[in-house]
């Protein structure tokens, strides 16, 4: 089986004033399709910075990074949004809903760059808010909705174009226990019903526990192989 995402000697540094800061050194990983996986670590270990790279938000200095077998790396910058557009799915911390728009709205936004007709796109947005159990609620903005019911919005938007690979940078990080769990059973029931591939920043081990595998960075480092959970 071809890998979703290879990693091998990936490079990452940022500059700042006349200073050149490493942030990823010679990182290099397998993440096969079906697979959920935690990157776990401190804070600025390079977790988000690797998220970011293997969703091509941004660019490594060096290395090798293909997904579904393309080397985004070597993308120009149009071509590497038309890839995210139908390719990824982004999950934040803090949403990132626009607050003028009802649920429907927010989740219905990266059809809008496809080809879908108006009544393809009303079908595909009810059936993913069904999907995260909000489809009572797609008539309301966010500030009518709870934390919890925010971020499952969130998920509807990031899985209504069917993306081949899903990234959620600390999907519970700002949700209660309870609204926490809801989110990451739902990302569970994703992955296992759906096969759908995720790859999950976090600094909490309950929401890793949820993963299949377990990535721990390490000032920019990696310190393990994924381990596959139970």
């Amino acid at each position: 089986m071809q890998p979703l995402v290879q990693i091998e000697h990936l490079v990452k540094s940022y500059r700042r004033g006349g200073q050149i800061v490493p942030v990823l050194t010679d990182i290099s990983l397998t993440i096969q399709p079906g697979d959920f996986t935690a990157l776990m670590g401190p804070s600025g270990s390079g977790k988000s910075t690797l998220l970011n790279l293997i969703a091509g938000i941004d660019k490594p200095d060096s290395g090798v990074l293909r997904v579904a077998g393309l080397d985004i790396a070597g993308m120009g910058e149009s071509e590497l949004a038309r890839w995210r557009a139908t390719n990824i799915g982004f999950i934040f911390q803090f949403y990132n809903l626009m607050p003028v728009l009802t649920a429907f709205e927010n989740v219905e936004l990266p059809l809008l760059l496809t080809k879908l007709s108006r009544r393809e796109r009303r079908e595909r947005v009810e059936l993913t808010l069904a999907m995260v159990n909000l489809a009572d609620r797609m008539d309301h903005t966010p500030n009518e909705l709870s934390g919890g019911q925010q971020q499952r919005v969130a998920i509807a938007r990031a899985i209504v174009t069917d993306p081949t690979l899903i990234v959620a940078d600390e999907p519970t990080g700002d949700l209660d226990r309870q609204s926490a769990g809801e989110v990451l059973a739902l990302l569970n029931q994703l992955n296992r019903e759906l096969g759908k591939t995720i790859i999950m920043v976090t600094h909490d081990a309950n929401a890793a526990a949820q993963a299949r595998s377990m990535v721990h960075l390490e000032k920019g480092e990696l310190m393990a192989e994924p381990a596959v959970a139970g």
